[in-house]
């Protein structure tokens, strides 16, 4: 909320620096989240005299003006205002200035005549409604001066970042309620007259001509109305645009601002009919009870739900309780007689409605909050006797019509002061607390050495239990007031639960490989499944659509991950950076049975694009591929101290957004762990992409199993490796894992062999089409002796000879 301290000086004395308010509302929960001065549009513009005024020679309603703006010479200005003259003071707008409505100064020429500024009407300054000329500055000033100095024009505008729970703050009396709790000394709030005018109160009842009735009071408890003869619909004056204007309000008529102004005065929206468009003179608040369209005043159609609340005539709906008025029964220049409205409607109806609707209004932000039950008469004789004021023909109906079926009592709460102070740290006596709820008019009895009975007003919707009022005590007296203490009882600590740990881990080892974490939404597009290519049986395409969503493009829980990092690959490359390595650790969702929360899973995932390395004087550019992300699985994998790792192809179509052949289980011994693999063409193409990308994503779960609690360490060895190579040539079919998995069964064997690693791989026009030559090393230790030839040429021999037989392979020759 935006709150003009001019505005607000009208409730309350307070000569405060606007810094020292803003961190007192601040520190009373009242969030101040800017402080801004109003009148810095004005920078650029000057108090100038006009020096000489001579006739344009090119235009009969131009004027050629030498103007002293405080520089050193005089500067050229071509005006069309009829009443310019020589020896007046003016604004000058300077070039770089910019006027209300985004309107640039800069220097050119009209009809051939330099013109180095603009000299102002008070309307275009949005300084008075006046446009009929330039602004006749009174008084003398010192040209040159800037214009807000010289007319003492300053205005502080707080924007108030307020809690939902307090409503009574969306309104100037509420927040000169708390400005004067801290003024010293304490000041209370200045109200205006509610009464209304005897003068101006006609000899006709409003119950002669308007009837109300509430057919659901438990969604409308109050509903009170005015009724206005012979008003006469034009701008608003010039006070009332500009209180609007202060706090970003567009002015639209004297009614409409009228209601506006009152509602951010009171915290009560108001509506107001042109009565004459009331079929029947009568007004019935009820729910919808049928499906039906629905044109609001901003020419927007509705689909209204039978449950919601509305305002109707004689004829139907003519109004969204609380939300926005009806294009058929709007204030219009025609409109002579007006029924105001000022009620109190169930903020649970208001927030449904609201939501549904999709619309968004000053009113329904109050109505959903909590108004005032209670001052619905006040602010409605407040609209009243104001719109009377400003249309001099306008005449106010006898009497008012309010309809209040179910009065609220007036809560009171018991308190204990020592509890209070046990509470919250404090040691305030049964005086001091009195008197700082009161300060906020709060109506406070003692009626025990240590208890209070409090009634709470009923702007204060919020306070409804002792803890509401320790919390009161709290923020007025001051958070920084209350001292710091801590447990008697020894802290004891306490290690991370398993899953932050391996988190923790996970994302320390990728950012070790250079990778980036991205942090996408749960929500995704509902089409996801599709641009993936999954098949109607893929247990991926159970996903759990959201009621509200944020978005269209946010319509389900994602059961997977990489179409949220396929989107930020997209974006990233939208903004020029085609190399990404992105790693996410996320939860993926599958819808069960209707009614029932979705199925969680966790999982890491990772995406790669791009170059491995750019074109340099000392390299060539090189592209990512399979192989590089395959590193990065096997790396984070050792990083966790999980072994027995292999990558088995994918053969069938359990992953259809992978590549054919370029796709891979990762497993450790028989634990599926998850998958990796290149995204093909059609994928890449239904996420607007057009360069390769690698993904793969792993179970948080099964990593977590396969971490084993306790490390054994081994002594680095003593003695000297012995490498001796082994070279077949076997079917491309034949897979490199399958080799090394049975060189794995071999070492478990045989303690000598330490290691085994492929270092080569081979084909070409010396092979067979079908052939590949693979080129293994193997590692030979002995952990009490230095081998030697013998030791392991019968060895050597007899494990070639193995995975010669195995995989039917051949030697080089």
């Amino acid at each position: 909320m935006k709150v003009s301290l001019n505005w607000l000086k009208e409730y309350i004395k307070v000569d405060l620096d606007p810094l020292v308010i803003a961190e007192k509302l601040t520190m009373a929960g009242l969030e101040v989240e800017a402080v801004d001065e109003r009148y810095n549009y004005l920078d650029n513009i000057v108090a100038a005299k006009v020096i000489e005024v001579n006739q344009h020679p090119n235009a009969d309603k131009l004027f050629v003006c030498k103007v002293d703006a405080g520089g050193d010479e005089l500067i050229q200005i071509v005006c069309g205002a009829p009443n310019v003259y020589g020896g007046m003071f003016v604004p000058c707008a300077l070039p770089g200035a910019v006027l209300p409505g985004d309107f640039k100064i800069k220097k050119g020429k009209l009809r051939g005549e330099v013109s180095a500024g603009m000299l102002c009407s008070a309307a275009e300054l949005r300084l008075e409604t006046d446009a009929a000329g330039i602004m006749d500055l009174d008084g003398n000033f010192v040209p040159g001066t800037p214009l807000e100095e010289a007319l003492k024009l300053s205005d502080i505008v707080f924007e108030v970042d307020l809690t939902p729970n307090r409503p009574d703050c969306l309104s100037y009396i509420g927040i000169a309620r708390e400005v004067g709790a801290f003024t010293e000394p304490e000041q209370k709030v200045t109200f205006p007259d509610y009464r209304l005018p005897e003068g101006k109160i006609g000899d006709i009842s409003i119950h002669d001509s308007a009837k109300v009735q509430i057919s659901d009071p438990d969604l409308c408890p109050r509903y009170s109305a005015g009724l206005l003869m012979d008003v006469k619909i034009e701008p608003s004056p010039f006070w009332l645009q500009d209180r609007l204007e202060s706090i970003g309000l567009t002015p639209i008529n004297n009614v409409v601002d009228i209601t506006n102004f009152v509602m951010m005065e009171t915290g009560q929206p108001l509506h107001a009919f042109d009565f004459d468009r009331v079929a029947e003179g009568r007004i019935v608040v009820k729910r919808m009870g049928s499906d039906m369209d629905f044109t609001t005043l901003d020419n927007k159609n509705h689909k209204l739900e039978p449950d919601m609340l509305m305002i109707c005539d004689g004829d139907g709906p003519v109004a969204l309780a609380g939300v926005m008025g009806g294009e058929n029964s709007e204030i219009s220049n025609s409109t002579t007689t007006v029924l105001v409205e000022s009620a109190y409607f169930n903020p649970v109806s208001i927030r449904k409605t609201a939501k549904e609707t999709g619309i968004a209004t000053d009113a329904s932000h109050r109505f959903e909050r909590g108004v005032d039950p209670e001052g619905t008469v006040n602010a409605l004789n407040r609209a009243l006797t104001l719109i009377a004021q400003v249309c001099n023909t306008t005449t106010i109906a006898k009497g008012i019509i309010d309809e209040y079926p179910q009065k609220q009592a007036q809560p009171e709460i018991d308190i204990n002061t020592n509890a209070l102070n046990s509470r919250l740290g404090t040691h305030l006596d049964v005086h001091e607390i009195r008197h700082i709820l009161e300060s906020v008019d709060f109506k406070v009895e003692k009626t025990d050495e240590a208890w209070l009975k409090v009634g709470i007003p009923s702007f204060r919707v919020d306070v409804t239990r002792p803890e509401d009022l320790s919390e009161e005590v709290a923020r007025l007296w001051g958070y920084n007031n209350i001292e710091t203490s801590y447990p008697m009882a020894a802290a004891k600590g306490k290690l991370l639960d398993k899953k932050v740990s391996l988190r923790e881990k996970i994302g320390s080892i990728m950012t070790g490989f250079s990778f980036f974490e991205a942090i996408n939404y749960n929500f995704v597009n509902e089409n996801s499944c599709d641009r993936l290519n999954l098949s109607d049986r893929d247990k991926r395409r159970e996903v759990e659509t959201i009621l509200n969503p944020i978005s269209d493009q946010m319509s389900v829980l994602r059961s997977s991950l990489i179409p949220g990092l396929l989107e930020t690959m997209k974006k990233n490359i939208s903004l020029q950076a085609d190399t990404l390595k992105l790693f996410e650790i996320g939860k993926i969702f599958f819808a069960t049975q209707k009614g029932s929360l979705p199925e969680e899973r966790e999982v890491v995932a990772a995406l790669i694009t791009g170059n491995r390395s750019d074109q340099s004087w000392y390299s060539k550019k090189k592209r990512f591929d399979f192989f590089d992300l395959k590193g990065v699985v096997e790396g984070l994998l050792q990083g966790l101290i999980i072994g027995n790792l292999s990558f088995e192809k994918i053969e069938d179509q359990s992953c259809p957004y992978y590549k054919n052949g370029y796709a891979a289980l990762v497993k450790s011994g028989d634990t599926l762990i998850g998958t990796i693999g290149q995204i093909n063409e059609k994928v890449l193409k239904n996420y607007g992409l057009k360069q390769d990308a690698f993904v793969f994503d792993l179970d948080f779960k099964a990593l977590q199993a396969l971490i084993h609690g306790n490390i054994t360490a081994m002594l680095l060895p003593k003695f000297p490796s012995v490498s001796r190579d082994i070279t077949i040539i076997v079917e491309k079919s034949v897979t490199i894992g399958a080799i090394l998995n049975q060189f794995e069964k071999i070492t478990q064997k045989q303690s000598l062999i330490e290691q085994v690693s492929l270092f080569d791989v081979f084909e070409g026009e010396t092979l067979s089409e079908n052939k590949k030559s693979l080129s293994f090393r193997v590692v030979y230790r002995a952990a009490n002796r230095t081998l030697k030839e013998k030791n392991i040429k019968k060895l050597h021999t007899n494990i070639s000879k193995t995975i010669i037989d195995l995989f039917n392979a051949d030697l080089p020759e």
